[in-house]
Parts: structure tokens; sequence; C-alpha cells
């Protein structure tokens, strides 16, 4: 149940081994392909590498390579405390999923798939938990979700914690700093929110994507009710202008991209039970966001979602023709939460909350450190790393003393090479 990244990309899976798969969807491949943007999806390197391994990664050479992740942090005068561009391993790529979904749909169907258009309902669920060897759930929203229990031990807050609001966008200019390098922006505004500027595909080509997190109530929560994708885009600027000018410099020519260019919204973080039971006794298995749904503060609704695809992939192909029951989908959760969604969702909703100083140490030390910079950089494609210097105050110093001795190391032997070749020189 359900056609995003995780749905489709566990069908085309499951259908490229041999398995005969149902998938339902509640629209057809045109009426995504046209209708509005549905998320602000950047894949990192790990999770493009489970699309590359099934060979769905189609749109690979067309969407700008994102070779970088940079954060800015603004003054109570609009200036920026904070500057620095971090460096990828491997690039990053975003393509709207309108594109990606409506193509992985026809893809599916191409292959022999049965696509049923059909909104499912808990009804619907009885009938194929007796019909079907196994009942995957990847719709995150309405009546279905419902079946997942609320994991209150890992789910600290019960309210949105951001008000959000995107816009696809033409038109805009390089960031002049590094105009080479496609990047992610993450602009910083304490105590309002964030803009995120990132590169995508989407259906009319190149475009950017302007996003902001707002704290619900604050001055960027102001989308609530704005239909018109113009008014949507003249506030998106507004708020560039006032909060992160060097944003809006390269943003004065913008454009949107297509009528179904903006979206707003705002949902609470949360964990849901992953068994979901149903009324005539079956079972049936949430995936990604269903039971795992982080805020995008940190960008790893697509990651995570392409991370749980291939791990659940893993554990259907390992349990061979087993029945599916309940231990085998509580194993199956737990090896996806302890690899990805557990390390996930501690960062982000650390993220969430007012920086300790110990982290705005750590983000300001990076303006000075290429490598810190590059390891923040890279913790979006494997959050697990920043269990090792980023939550504990004495391993950020620790970790931060490291660099800087290195660093200092390194400039040390540059100066003695450097003063052995001239004194080379002058010998001659």
């Amino acid at each position: 149940m359900g056609a995003g990244q995780s749905g489709l990309q566990l069908a085309l899976g499951l259908q490229s081994k041999g398995y005969e798969v149902t998938l339902m969807s509640n629209r057809t491949a045109d009426e995504i392909r046209t209708g509005r943007v549905m998320s602000t999806q950047c894949m990192f390197d790990t999770a493009l590498q489970h699309e590359r391994d099934l060979q769905i990664n189609f749109w690979e050479q067309q969407a700008p390579k994102i070779e970088g992740l940079g954060v800015s942090v603004a003054t109570p005068d609009a200036g920026r405390a904070i500057d620095w561009l971090g460096r990828l391993k491997g690039y990053a790529q975003s393509v709207d999923q309108r594109v990606k979904m409506a193509g992985w749909l026809d893809t599916f169907v191409q292959r022999g798939g049965q696509l049923v258009i059909h909104g499912a309902s808990v009804a619907d669920l009885d009938f194929f938990s007796r019909t079907y060897d196994l009942v995957l759930v990847a719709a995150g929203k309405g009546e279905l979700v419902s079946m997942f229990g609320r994991d209150a031990a890992r789910s600290p807050y019960d309210a949105p914690q951001r008000a959000l609001a995107v816009a696809y966008v033409h038109g805009l200019g390089p960031r002049p700093e590094h105009p080479e390098t496609e990047a992610v922006r993450c602009n910083l505004v304490p105590g309002v929110g964030e803009l995120f500027v990132m590169p995508t595909l989407t259906t009319s080509g190149r475009a950017d994507i302007l996003f902001w997190e707002g704290l619900p109530g604050g001055p960027l929560d102001v989308f609530n009710g704005v239909k018109d994708p113009a008014e949507h885009l003249a506030l998106t600027l507004e708020l560039m202008e006032k909060f992160v000018p060097w944003e809006y410099s390269r943003a004065t020519k913008v454009e949107l991209t297509d009528a179904g260019a903006t979206l707003a919204g705002r949902y609470a973080p949360v964990v849901r039970n992953p068994i979901g039971r149903l009324p005539g006794g079956g079972l049936v298995l949430g995936v990604a966001d269903v039971v795992v749904a982080n805020d995008p503060i940190t960008g790893q609704g697509s990651n995570s979602a392409a991370k749980c695809a291939a791990s659940y992939l893993s554990s259907i192909l390992m349990h061979g023709d087993k029945p599916f029951d309940e231990a085998w989908m509580k194993a199956t959760f737990d090896k996806y939460w302890f690899t990805t969604g557990k390390p996930v969702t501690q960062w982000t909703n650390a993220m969430l909350g007012v920086p300790p100083e110990h982290v705005l140490n750590l983000i300001g030390a990076a303006g000075q450190l290429q490598p810190v910079a590059n390891r923040f950089a890279n913790g979006f494609d494997n959050p697990a790393d920043f269990d090792s210097y980023f939550y504990d105050p004495e391993d950020t110093a620790d970790y931060l003393a490291e660099v800087a001795s290195a660093s200092a190391s390194a400039s040390a032997a540059g100066a003695s090479a450097a003063a052995g070749a001239a004194g080379a020189s002058s010998a001659e």
C-alpha cells in the first residue's frame, strides 16, 4: 500500500527477484506527474546506491550532482555569524518525486506488476491479509496509519515542531563564494527557523527548492491558508530578504517552475509500533514514515525511506518461504530501527531543539577546520556517525582538539617543507 519512495522501491526490488507483487496507489502515474509537489527530497550517496543496486536510478545523469553541504548562521541584524561549506564524499541528488514516482510506477506496470488505483481502507487490508503472504503499508497518511499505535517512549514530541513551506523555482543564481559547486545550503536563523536551498530536477528540468521551516507561532509561520502559488512565492522571498539576505540576493529573478510548485503544512514527528493488527486477526507491517516519521530539518525522509525499503527487501529475501509472522515482522523492523531509524530520530530531535553550547562550538569550528565541516556534511549520509562526537560535550571537545592538533601539525609540516625548498633554492 503506497507508491512513494519506500513502497515503489520495495515493489520494484521484489519484482526484480521474481516475487508476485500487487501495488496499491491512490493516484495514477499521470496524476502524480501533473499534481502538486510532494516533498523536498535530497538523497545522499548511501540511499542513492540502493537505487543503483536495483538499476532504477533513471535520472542520475540528468539531476544536479550536489557535491557540498553548507551551513550559515544568521545574526540578529541579518548578517552571518557562521558560513562554511563541507564537501561530500559521494554526491547527493534531488529528483522531484512527481518525476520519480510517476516514472517508477510506469516501470512497475511495464515489468508486469499488478497495479490497483484505489485508496485502501482497513477493511481492504483485512481481505488482503488473508489473500497475500505479506502486506506492507507504505502510505504515511490517512486511516491506515491509525492502526499503528504511537510509541511514546521513542516520540518526545506530540505536536509539530516546525511550520513547513516549499517552493520549486527556476532562475536562482549561484552562491558567489562557491559558484562552481552545487550544494545544499542550510541557513539557521536562531529563534526563528531555517531556510534550506537545494538544487533539484523537476518536471521542467533543473531547478532549486526554497524550503522554510518556521517555529510554530513565529515570524515564518505565515503560510497556513495561503492557496495562491504566486502569493506563497512572494512570502517566501519577503522572508528571505528579511532574515537571510545573502540567499535573497541570488533569488531576485526566480519564478515558480509550474502551477503545482508550492506546498505548506506541518506534522508532529512520531515513532509508531511497526505491526498493525486488523479486526479479522491479520497483521500488516508498516514501512518507512508510516512507523518512523521525522521532521525534515535534517533532510532524512527520502533517505530513510530508501534505507528502510532496502533493509526490508533484504529481510524478505533471507526469510525464503517461511511465513511472515509477528516475530519476523518485529525482527525486520528492529533491524531497520537500530541501523537507521534510531540514529536519524536522535539527531533530528536534537536539531529541533535549542542547540547547546558545545554544538554551537562545533558548528562554529567547522568554519575554521575544513575536516570538521566535511564530517558534519557527510553525517547527512550517515547520521550514526554523530554519536561519536555530537551529543556529548566532552566528545565534542576531544574531537575538536584532535582535529585542531592535526591541522596545526599539518601546517607546521607544510611550513617546514616550504622553508626547506627555499633553502635548497638559495643553495643552488
